[in-house]
């Protein structure tokens, strides 16, 4: 049962850590993936480390879709009760998908205020958003006040991804200004990042190793990120737990984050980043 009398819901591309969630009393609904006649709900039918061993030994490619109009209204029915007035929703960016107009129009539904996000992102770069708007919920902010911090937070946050390959972007079709790469698309070893702006993805830099690459995404990232002791920092992985453990222990030792998660990408995102894809993703408050 929800404490609050605002409802918190995002979508499942959040990669927010299953513990945070329920500790903020998030609710995620989830987008699909469509493996041939396999139909799974992202991260609640289909744990991440078992998508990504399939996804590098089945020869079909799966893909993805967004939750329907109904498929929000029901989560916004559920969670209204005696206790609850209002919901705040926010998803990842409508660039990328249709969860957010979906999730809008589901809203027309109700007759209760439901306040719909985008995020303009995806991954943390939505889940520090959606944090930020919970903790603003548990000081004691309305649903002005959640929008106010999760929009705070898409101001300044930095998501910067380098992808072993351009192959799953490619065959996913939400490659946007990645597109200059696809010349050179066996050859190199992309580095990409989400504009939250525009909400489009955009080149940023392309390698020819992964550890050029890395060490790549962590100087872009630092130097984008502002300066300020409160840093709240992830560093998300497609399946490949010791680069994302070696480059948390790095930020530890010479940033010291007041927040540092690490956590593996979900499914639905991992249909177009693919395995071994390695994300920083962050934002630093205001002093």
């Amino acid at each position: 049962m929800n404490d609050h009398r605002i409802a918190l819901i995002t979508d499942s591309t959040c990669d927010i850590p299953p513990a945070l969630i329920e500790r903020h009393e998030i609710i995620v609904v989830p987008l699909h993936v469509i493996w041939g006649e396999e139909t799974f709900r992202d991260r609640f039918d289909m744990e991440p480390k078992a998508f990504y061993r399939r996804l590098t030994e089945d020869p079909e490619y799966p893909t993805t879709a967004h939750p329907t109009p109904d498929g929000f209204l029901t989560t916004y029915r559920e969670a209204l009760d005696d206790s609850v007035e209002e919901i705040v929703v926010i998803t990842l960016s409508s660039e990328l998908s249709g969860a957010f107009e979906a999730a809008r129009q589901a809203s027309t539904e109700i007759d209760s205020p439901v306040h719909v996000f985008d995020s303009r992102g995806t991954t943390m770069g939505l889940g520090w958003q959606v944090l930020a708007a919970a903790r603003a919920r548990e000081a004691g902010g309305d649903a002005g006040a959640m929008i106010q911090a999760a929009d705070q937070v898409r101001e300044r946050v930095v998501l910067e991804v380098a992808l072993d390959t351009l192959e799953y972007l490619h065959k996913g079709g939400r490659i946007g200004g990645a597109t200059r790469f696809i010349g050179s698309l066996l050859n190199i070893k992309p580095l990409i990042y989400v504009d939250h702006e525009t909400g489009k993805v955009e080149a940023a830099a392309r390698v020819r190793t992964r550890r050029r690459g890395l060490k790549t995404l962590y100087r872009r990232f630092f130097e984008q990120l502002e300066s300020g002791k409160k840093r709240h920092v992830a560093v998300m992985h497609g399946d490949a737990p010791e680069d994302a453990a070696d480059i948390a222990d790095q930020i530890e030792r010479e940033y010291s984050p007041t927040e540092l998660l690490v956590g593996i990408t979900g499914p639905v995102l991992g249909v177009h980043t693919g395995p071994r894809a390695i994300a920083l993703c962050g934002y630093a408050d205001h002093e």
